[in-house]
C-alpha cells in the first residue's frame, strides 16, 4: 500500500470518484486527505478569529460610540465604509443603487458614477446581503462588515494552504504554510487596522487564482481542466472587480506567463487560456464599471495583446541552439514591448485617459527617470509604504525561521530552473510547470515588494508557500537548517498570547469632538474641504459633502486636491478664499498635525511639496534648489490664526480644539471662474 502522504494529497484538485477509479484511494489515504481539509479550515478560522481579536483588544470596539467606531475607519478606510452605510440608509437598494450613480456628495459640485469610479461593488453585495439575511436584529451592520473581511482572511489562508500543498504533495507543508502566515501577522496582512483597503478584500482572491493555475499547471491534470479555467476566470474577476490597482498587478502575472512561455515551459494552449482569463476578468470588470476607460487603456491589456500578436506570426522562435534562441527571445521580447507602448499610446490618445497618469509620474520619479517636484508623485514618493522595503522585514522574517529556507528554496529552485531551461527532452519531468510557475510568481512579487514596500502583502503570504514546499518536500532542508543552526530555541506561542491579552481602547477626544459639532452645528448639505484622509472620516461619520478625498484614480480629483491643499501653502487670504469658494467649500478644515507637521524630512512635509510646485522655498534650514524664489505672502494655515482683517474679513473660526480649526468660508468675494484651472 503506498504512503497516505503521497497517495491521494497530490491529486486533490480530482474528485473523490476519478481518485477512486484510478485506484489511488484506500481508507487511510481518505482519512489521511480529510484530516488535511480539515486542518486547512481549521487554520483558516484561526486566522479569522486573531485578527478579529487583535482588532477587538487594539479599540476596545464593542464598548465604544458609534462615531468612535467610524472615526476607526480611518483614511480612505472611511470613505469606502460610508458607501455602505450610505446603501443601508437609502429606503430601497433601487434607490440606494441610483444614488451611487448620480452622487453629488463625494465631490462638490460634481455629478460622479461611484461605480464607475471606483471600486465598491464589494460594499453594494454586502448592503444587499445584509437587507436580505435575517440578522438585523442580532448583528449590527458594522459587525457583520468587519466580519466578512475578516473572514475573508480565512480564504486567504486556506488559498495559500492549497497551493502549498498541491506543490509538495503532502497538507503538512499547508499547515506549515498557514502557521508561518500567522506567525508573521506583520508583514503578511494589516487587516486588522485597515479592515476597508480594497487589497483586503483583493488579495484573498488573487490566491485562489494562484492555487487555481496551479492545480491547471499539473502535468497529470487532464478531467479538471475546464473547471480549473472557470475558476481562474471567476478568481480573477473577483479580484479585479475588488482593487483599482488590479491592472499593474496582473501586468506582472502577464511577464511571468510570458517568461514561462519564452523559455519553453507552457505549452501554447497553457499560454493562450491563461492570458485569455486574465483579459475575460478585466472586461467583466470594464462592463460592471460602466465601461471604465481605465481598464481599455491599461498596460496589462495592451501587453497581453501585443504578446499574443506577436507570437502568432513568429514561429520557430524555440528552435535551434542556446544561443540562437536566446538571440530570438531578446529581439522577440523587443518587438513585444515595443507594440505594447504603441498600442497602450494609441489606446489612451484614443480614450484621452489620464486617471493612471500619477502612477506612471510615480514610477518615473521613484526610478529618476522624471522630474521631482510633481506634486502627485511626490505624495507617494514620501510616504513611507511606497519607499524601498526596510531591511528589519527580513529580520522579522528570519526571527520566525521563515526566510531561511525559504532562500534555500528560492537558490535551489532557480539553479533547476536554469538547469531545466537548457533542456529539451524530459523537461517537464525535471522541473514541473505549476513548480516554474510558483517560483517567478514569488520572484517577482518580491522584486515588487522590495521596490515597493506596500507590495509586501502579496509576495509575504507566497513566500510561505514557497518555504513550505521546500521544507516539507525533501527531506534536504531539514539537514541545511540544522547545519544553519536556525533551529532556535524561539518560542512563538507566547508572542501570540501577549498580542491576545494586551487590551487598549480607541481614543481620539478632538476628532471625535469635531465630527459631533459637524453633525449637530453644520447644514446637512454643507460642502467640507480639508485633507484627504480627514474628509473620508467626515462623510463617514457626518454625511457631509466632500471637496476632494483619497481615491485618487482621477486627474480633475488630483488637480482639485493640489488647489484645495493650498491652505497650507504660502498664498493671500484672497487667493485661497477664491480656491475654496470655486470648489464649492463652505468650510474648510485646518489640522495642526499637518501645518506644523514633524513626522517627515524636510522636503516630504506637506506645506514643503507644496512649496516646491509653487516655487517657493522650504521651511527651516537647509538647502533650496537655486530656481526657488521667497514666497510674497505667509503660511496662511499659521497666519489665519491670528485673526487679522484681512483673514476676519473672507473666513469666520467657527471651531477648534487641539488638533482642528475650522473656518466658514465668507461668500462676498467674487470668485474667478478659472481659479482651479490655475
Amino acid at each position: 500500500m503506498k504512503s497516505p502522504s503521497f497517495c491521494c494529497p497530490k491529486n486533490i484538485c480530482k474528485t473523490l470518484i476519478l481518485c477512486y477509479r484510478a485506484g489511488d484511494w484506500s481508507w487511510g489515504a481518505i482519512i489521511w486527505t480529510s484530516v488535511g481539509w480539515s486542518v486547512s479550515v481549521g487554520l483558516g478560522l484561526l486566522c479569522c478569529i486573531y485578527m478579529a481579536t487583535l482588532h477587538e483588544n487594539d479599540l476596545w470596539f464593542s464598548n465604544i460610540k458609534e462615531v468612535e467606531r467610524e472615526i476607526s475607519f480611518r483614511t480612505e478606510c472611511g470613505l469606502y465604509y460610508s458607501y455602505f452605510k450610505q446603501m443601508l440608509q437609502a429606503p430601497s437598494i433601487q434607490e440606494g443603487l441610483s444614488d451611487l450613480i448620480h452622487d453629488n456628495l463625494t465631490e462638490s459640485r460634481r455629478t460622479i458614477n461611484l461605480l464607475q469610479r471606483m471600486n465598491i461593488y464589494q460594499e453594494v453585495f454586502l448592503s444587499v446581503l445584509y437587507r436580505l439575511l435575517p440578522i438585523q436584529s442580532y448583528l449590527e451592520p458594522v459587525y457583520f462588515y468587519i466580519y466578512t473581511v475578516f473572514s475573508l482572511q480565512a480564504v486567504y489562508v486556506i488559498a495559500l494552504y492549497l497551493t502549498a500543498w498541491l506543490l509538495s504533495g503532502s497538507w503538512l507543508a499547508g499547515t506549515l504554510t498557514g502557521i508561518w502566515y500567522i506567525l508573521n501577522r506583520v508583514d503578511t496582512t494589516r487587516v486588522e487596522f485597515t479592515i476597508s483597503l480594497r487589497e483586503n478584500w483583493s488579495l484573498p482572491f488573487l490566491a485562489l487564482q494562484v492555487t487555481a493555475i496551479t492545480c491547471y499547471l499539473r502535468p497529470q491534470l487532464t478531467t479538471l481542466q475546464q473547471v480549473m479555467v472557470w475558476l481562474m476566470y471567476v478568481t480573477t474577476f473577483c479580484f479585479c472587480l475588488t482593487w483599482q490597482f488590479n491592472q499593474f498587478i496582473l501586468l506582472v502575472q502577464a511577464l511571468i506567463i510570458y517568461t514561462l512561455d519564452g523559455v519553453d515551459f507552457l505549452t501554447t494552449t497553457q499560454v493562450t487560456t491563461l492570458y485569455l482569463v486574465q483579459v475575460s476578468g478585466l472586461l467583466s470588470v470594464w462592463l460592471l464599471q460602466f465601461c471604465n476607460s481605465m481598464i481599455l487603456g491599461s498596460l496589462v491589456l495592451s501587453f497581453i495583446v501585443a504578446a499574443l500578436f506577436i507570437r502568432h506570426f513568429q514561429s520557430g522562435l524555440k528552435t535551434g541552439s542556446l544561443l540562437v534562441r536566446l538571440g530570438k527571445l531578446l529581439l522577440h521580447s523587443a518587438t513585444v514591448l515595443l507594440l505594447t507602448f504603441t498600442i497602450n499610446y494609441l489606446a489612451k490618445k484614443a480614450l484621452q485617459l489620464r486617471s493612471d497618469e500619477h502612477i506612471f509620474k510615480f514610477i518615473k520619479s521613484k526610478f529618476a527617470l522624471g522630474p521631482t517636484r510633481d506634486f502627485d508623485a511626490s505624495l507617494y514618493l514620501c510616504e513611507e509604504a511606497f519607499g524601498v522595503l526596510p531591511l528589519d522585514t527580513l529580520e522579522r522574517l528570519a526571527g520566525t525561521l521563515l526566510l531561511y529556507p525559504y532562500i534555500l528554496t528560492l537558490l535551489l529552485l532557480s539553479g533547476l530552473l536554469v538547469m531545466a531551461g537548457q533542456e529539451i527532452k524530459g523537461r517537464l519531468v525535471a522541473f514541473r510547470p505549476d513548480v516554474a510557475y510558483n517560483l517567478l510568481h514569488t520572484l517577482f512579487y518580491g522584486l515588487l515588494a522590495f521596490s515597493t514596500m506596500r507590495m509586501k502583502y502579496i509576495w509575504t503570504g507566497h513566500m510561505c508557500v514557497v518555504a513550505a514546499y521546500g521544507v516539507c518536500g525533501t527531506e534536504l532542508w531539514t539537514l541545511l537548517l540544522n547545519t544553519l543552526h536556525c533551529n532556535s530555541k524561539v518560542l512563538f506561542w507566547p508572542k501570540l498570547m501577549e498580542e491576545l491579552s494586551e487590551l487598549r481602547e480607541f481614543y481620539d477626544p478632538d476628532t471625535v469632538e469635531l465630527m459631533t459639532w459637524i453633525s449637530t452645528k453644520t447644514p446637512k448639505q454643507a460642502v467640507f474641504a480639508g485633507s484627504m484622509q480627514l474628509l473620508a472620516g467626515i462623510k463617514l461619520c457626518t454625511g457631509r459633502v466632500l471637496t476632494n478625498h483619497p481615491h485618487y484614480e482621477d486627474k480633475d480629483l488630483r488637480e482639485r486636491t493640489r488647489q484645495v491643499y493650498q491652505v497650507y501653502a504660502r498664498r493671500s487670504p484672497e487667493e485661497v478664499h477664491a480656491i475654496l469658494r470655486a470648489a464649492g467649500a463652505d468650510y474648510v478644515v485646518l489640522e495642526n498635525s499637518i501645518c506644523y507637521e514633524r513626522r517627515h524630512r524636510r522636503g516630504c512635509r506637506l506645506r514643503d511639496l507644496l512649496d516646491l510646485a509653487n516655487g517657493h522655498i522650504m521651511d527651516g534650514p537647509g538647502e533650496n534648489d537655486p530656481d526657488l524664489v521667497p514666497s510674497p505672502h505667509p503660511r496662511f494655515c499659521e497666519t489665519i490664526k491670528t485673526d487679522t482683517a484681512a483673514y476676519t474679513s473672507l473666513f469666520t473660526r467657527t471651531f477648534q480644539n487641539k488638533t482642528f480649526h475650522v473656518y466658514r468660508i465668507r461668500n462676498e468675494a467674487k470668485v474667478p471662474v478659472n481659479i482651479l484651472e490655475n
